[in-house]
């Protein structure tokens, strides 16, 4: 089928999704920039993701975003995926290039691009960065981090993950256990927390944040709650911290471009958006 004169129609897939907020973070910009186009939440259950790509061109989709538990799954149905998808291990974004739908993933860039924004500088002070947490996100932060050539120790509380995610990310990349935590944090300019751990729901994010330098930045990825107890803690102490709502806008700003033809501006007026639909005020 060609789409190639039909409204655009873009999506987000997983199963749960009702929760997403990217059809209201895509939505913003389709009003802001007068674009006559769709950004739709479709729930597919995991047995149901075969059927989505076959009707995929009857549909009208142009492209879309990918969440759990499809980030791995929607490989085998791509003509290729780009390096960054490769690196980290998983697919976020659907795009077309020709008649060929190829795979990215835009989480390294969201997340340089919301230290960029609110730590403006950040990586000419950096030298070296902890990570917390070995996860999916944990192998987003790292590639991104890699790009700006920084040193990372990958601090978990399973040791073998975190030295297996350094093995696979090599030079500069070191894996250690939670003992090794007060040391790394002594000789941190910025700390990451990449686990879910203080994310509304979830059990705390225990640490003690004493060895770490008062100039050092601390970022967390979760965005609800906005400040976690973490950045709570870092603010309070003097530390400059960057919340996890910007990764999620700067991630999505790559696959508008693609599916609607115009790279989208993260706006004071999206954020601002976003973050009253989290917090309900």
């Amino acid at each position: 089928m060609n789409t190639s004169n039909l409204r655009p129609r873009a999506f987000v897939i997983g199963h749960p999704i009702a929760h997403s907020r990217s059809p209201m973070l895509h939505g913003y910009w389709l009003k802001r920039y007068g674009i006559d186009g769709s950004y739709e939440a479709v729930d597919v259950a995991p047995d149901a993701l075969g059927a989505f790509f076959a009707g995929f061109d009857d549909a009208g989709w142009v492209g879309g975003n990918v969440t759990v538990p499809h980030k791995t799954a929607v490989i085998p149905h791509l003509r290729h995926i780009d390096e960054a998808a490769r690196a980290i291990g998983a697919v976020n974004t659907i795009w077309r290039e020709g008649g060929d739908l190829v795979g990215g993933n835009t989480d390294a860039a969201g997340f340089l691009g919301n230290l960029d924004e609110l730590a403006p500088g950040w990586d000419a002070e950096t030298k070296r960065t902890v990570v917390l947490g070995a996860g999916g996100a944990a192998r987003a932060v790292v590639h991104g981090l890699k790009l700006r050539g920084v040193d990372i120790a990958i601090c978990n509380r399973t040791v073998a993950s975190a030295e297996a995610l350094a093995t696979y990310f090599g030079t500069g990349v070191t894996g250690h256990g939670v003992e090794a935590l007060a040391p790394l944090l002594r000789e941190a300019d910025l700390l990451v927390n990449t686990t879910s751990l203080g994310m509304k729901g979830q059990p705390p994010l225990e640490i003690d944040l004493a060895p770490l330098s008062p100039r050092a930045i601390v970022c967390d990825i979760v965005y609800v709650p906005l400040e976690t107890e973490l950045l709570r803690s870092a603010r309070e102490r003097g530390n400059r911290t960057v919340d996890g709502l910007g990764m999620l806008l700067h991630q999505a700003v790559e696959g508008f471009e693609h599916w609607f033809g115009l790279r989208p501006e993260v706006t004071p007026e999206l954020r601002a958006l976003i973050s009253r639909d989290i917090t309900g005020n």
